[in-house]
């Protein structure tokens, strides 16, 4: 089960920090990811954390603004962001799977398990 939070409405060059807990996941060797989608656009990804290795990844032009991080302990991934830009505007999904990958922004497969998003809204 993944659960967001932490979404509102900022003006443009502020922060906000999303989380999402991941129940029952962060445990096993998972990818889990950060996704958006704007209205009448397409659902892009933004960001990957593996638990096998730590690795991580942002992808797009949010890179150098966003930042995802995981406490294994509070089964949470975070996507810090910062100078936030109107086009960030978005509802924010977390998803998980335990082969899933994330190549691009546009490119990424296996996420069969979503969180129901949260509202983010840069003005």
């Amino acid at each position: 089960q993944l659960v967001e939070s932490g979404g509102g409405s900022v003006q443009a060059g502020g922060s906000l920090n999303v989380s999402c807990v991941a129940s029952g996941v962060t445990r096993n060797a998972y990818c889990i990811g950060w996704f958006r989608q704007a209205p009448g656009s397409e659902r892009e990804g933004v960001a990957v954390t593996y638990t096998r290795g730590g690795d991580t990844s942002v992808v797009g032009d949010v890179k150098g603004r966003f930042t995802i991080s995981r406490d294994d302990g509070k089964s949470t991934i975070y996507l810090q962001m910062d100078n936030l830009k109107p086009e960030d505007t978005a509802i924010y999904y977390c998803a998980a799977g335990a082969r899933a990958r994330m190549y691009t922004e546009n490119n990424y497969r296996g996420f069969d398990a979503w969180g129901q998003g949260t509202q983010v809204t840069v003005s």
